[in-house]
């Protein structure tokens, strides 16, 4: 199940892993296995892949860090088929994502002559990006009756959902709020608008005609947000693009 209505989904080249993950899924589907569970298997996959790349095995490290992808993506696609969504399992999956991928570049940086700031620089600037998409990303989801664990703004511990202990939100919530705050921050800064209004623009070929439709709707204004419409809607719809 997409994070999307399937009428609103479009191409996303970063979500490699989404085809051999719901092949994964599907066979977890019956069993006993929780996304938590897989969620832990990616940190493991990981955490092997930092390993080879220590002993040299690069081959390996890109297999397991790969496949660490790939699971990484299959988490949420469980919670969603099992309809047992959670922010237990929302935030213990982006609190590993990002101490894995510290650990990853900080692995780079042990057997290589770059300077350590080339390090951190790197691995804000990966971590900004990832923000950046999936901050557009959730105002979508949220907009067209998406998936919602995650929120727009992460400003406040969420109530924990049936089947899940608020202590266990609470944790993660603070974990989460101490390694993204300032990635958060960062995004809220360049882009303070971003619920005001939206600029529409909507495309349509009738009869080899181009027709241009321009209007402006409350509720969202972005520059970033109308670049990301603009590529979703071109995607999603050969015939009317917007």
């Amino acid at each position: 199940m997409s994070k999307l209505p399937k009428e609103h989904q479009f191409i996303d080249l970063s979500d490699y892993g989404r085809p051999i993950a719901k092949i994964i899924v599907k066979s977890l589907k019956s069993t006993s296995f929780t996304p938590i569970d897989v969620t832990i298997a990616f940190v493991i996959s990981g955490l092997i892949g930092v390993y080879c790349i220590f002993e040299g095995y690069y081959f390996a490290a890109a297999f397991f860090i790969i496949f660490k992808s790939i699971l990484d993506a299959a988490d949420g696609e469980l919670a969603r088929v099992k309809e047992t969504p959670s922010y237990t399992g929302r935030f213990l999956d982006s609190v590993s994502d990002i101490i894995l991928n510290f650990i990853i570049f900080l692995t780079i940086w042990k057997i290589t002559d770059i300077h350590i700031l080339y390090m951190f620089l790197s691995f804000f600037g990966i971590q900004l990006q990832g923000t950046l998409y999936n901050y557009y990303y959730v105002i979508l989801r949220n907009k067209f009756n998406g998936d919602t664990t995650s929120r727009v703004f992460e400003n406040s511990t969420p109530i924990a959902l049936p089947g899940e202990k608020q202590r266990n939100v609470n944790i993660l919530f603070f974990l989460y709020k101490a390694l993204y705050g300032i990635f958060d921050k960062t995004i809220y800064f360049l882009d303070k608008n971003v619920l005001h209004f939206c600029l529409w623009f909507r495309f349509s070929v009738v009869d080899n005609k181009l027709t241009v439709d321009v209007r402006i709707k409350r509720n969202y204004n972005s520059f970033f947000y109308i670049l990301f419409q603009f590529n979703f809607r071109l995607y999603s719809n050969t015939q009317n693009i917007f």
